[in-house]
């Protein structure tokens, strides 16, 4: 059974940053592109950034692109994202996703419960 666990969100400082952590388990973890997304409440769920099953390659939507970080690490089956220059407008539940195709992040099979992260003054 798949299993994602999401942790290492809280409030932060406008500027600041933090790291999320999701834990991976029931399935072969590196056979599959990964991803953040999140969601405002009354909002769509957005992608993030995306990483491939090998962790080669990465991508990260404009918004954070360059504050965003995503890594994997396929030995002990956990997804990162290191976020920097944390904006109020980031405020936001952080999923860690599974995806059935790194080229189209739209097709997650797989979401965790999610990490809440608030960033205000």
């Amino acid at each position: 059974q798949v299993h994602l666990v999401e942790s290492g969100g809280g409030v932060v400082q406008p500027g600041g940053s933090l790291t999320l952590s999701c834990a991976a388990s029931g399935f072969h973890f590196e056979s599959f592109a990964m991803s953040w997304f999140r969601q405002v409440p009354g909002k769509e769920r957005e992608v993030v950034c995306v990483v491939s099953a090998s962790g080669l390659s990465t991508n990260c939507a404009d918004y954070v692109e360059g504050r965003f970080t995503i890594s994997r690490d396929n030995v002990k089956n956990t997804l990162s994202l290191q976020m920097n220059n944390l904006k109020p407008e980031d405020t936001a539940v952080y999923y860690c996703t599974r995806l059935g195709s790194y080229y189209n992040p739209e097709l997650a099979d797989f979401w965790g419960r999610g990490t809440q992260v608030t960033v205000s003054s």
